[in-house]
């Protein structure tokens, strides 16, 4: 496994300085957004797109640093009613894995969207519940559409041989494990999963079942290191559908919080060990998104967090049962 950093956290820095940043506190992967919510700050599609040269200096860039590119990042809604907003994430997410294959990269990781719940709505609509019927309509309607799109987008990354790892996001369509893998059943094995626990917390996700049951049908092409903290004696009153503002902390039910913050190392090394039963051994890509603490220093204390227990060998075989001849 490697250890890695969603790099939009370190934005204010050029790409070079946030790489000797990263390698300096023993990092070897790097996940760079390239659109989206996470931005382009670091690596800009048109940049590489299409400029040989600028490819080979990102290479030697990287090398430079002894690091590599986990995925490229391009979180957005290509299924949004706008068609306008429907029309600029799906040009970003195409190119992003047209980029990810110049590159040869193995991974983009970004959102499956979420459509209105009809054909004459204008605001994305996020289904929770089955009834009133309506609602099961729509969600019919939305998996409808997101179906016939991730199909042809499906087909599209497997011509370039790229893998897309959806994280399961609230507000998306798919939010959780088993939408995941209803996703990947009703396209093709390039739909994976970006694993990332911070969702699953507070929905009352066991991690590692999450991580068995999409491991076993091999459908996990990315993950993320990102905690959460429940806070029960707001939840008992709120729920955990809390849309109290994030920058009113001391109300909310949950928030997001550095690695270690939210579970502590036993919990963790569950995580890593689970992820290397089911034979994923790929990058291990902090996110840091806690407001308790700034980006600095909260990347800083996931680092020193992960890196004792990210496994960085190979798994061994169990020697011990070899017999003496």
């Amino acid at each position: 496994m490697d250890l890695g950093v969603h790099t939009p956290a370190l934005a204010d820095r050029s790409f070079a300085d946030a790489l000797a940043f990263l390698a300096d506190r023993g990092v070897t992967a790097v996940e760079p957004g390239v659109g989206g919510f996470p931005g382009e700050d670091h690596l800009r599609r048109e940049t590489y797109l299409d400029d040989e040269s600028a490819r080979d200096d990102l290479r030697r860039t990287l090398d430079e640093h002894g690091m590599f590119i986990s995925a490229l990042a391009t979180h957005n809604n290509p299924l949004h009613p706008d068609d306008e907003r429907a029309a600029r994430a799906d040009t970003e997410l195409r190119e992003t894995i047209r980029l990810a294959d110049h590159l040869d990269v193995e991974t983009v990781t970004c959102f499956s969207g979420l459509p209105a719940g009809g054909p004459n709505d204008e605001t994305p609509n996020w289904i929770t519940a089955p009834w009133p019927p309506e609602h099961a309509s729509a969600l019919s309607y939305q998996w409808d559409l997101a179906i016939d799109y991730w199909s042809e987008l499906a087909a599209y990354a497997d011509d370039h041989g790229v893998d897309v790892a959806i994280e399961a996001h609230p507000n998306m369509l798919v939010y959780e494990p088993t939408g995941v893998l209803r996703l990947r059943e009703e396209t093709t094995d390039r739909i994976g999963a970006n694993l990332d626990p911070s969702h699953f917390y507070w929905q009352g996700i066991s991690i590692t079942d999450a991580i068995r049951y999409l491991g076993d049908h091999d459908a996990i092409h990315h993950v993320h290191a990102k905690d959460t903290r429940r806070y029960d004696a707001n939840a008992r009153v709120r729920g955990v559908l809390d849309t109290t503002p994030f920058e009113d902390e001391s109300e909310r039910s949950w928030l997001f919080r550095t690695v270690g913050y939210g579970h502590g190392a036993r919990h963790w090394k569950d995580v890593i060990s689970t992820l290397r039963l089911v034979g994923y051994d790929g990058a291990i890509s902090i996110e840091h998104e806690d407001s308790l603490t700034d980006s600095v220093d909260g990347l800083e204390k996931a680092i020193e967090f992960l890196a004792p227990i990210v496994f960085r060998a190979d798994a061994d075989s169990p020697f011990w049962t070899e017999g003496v001849e």
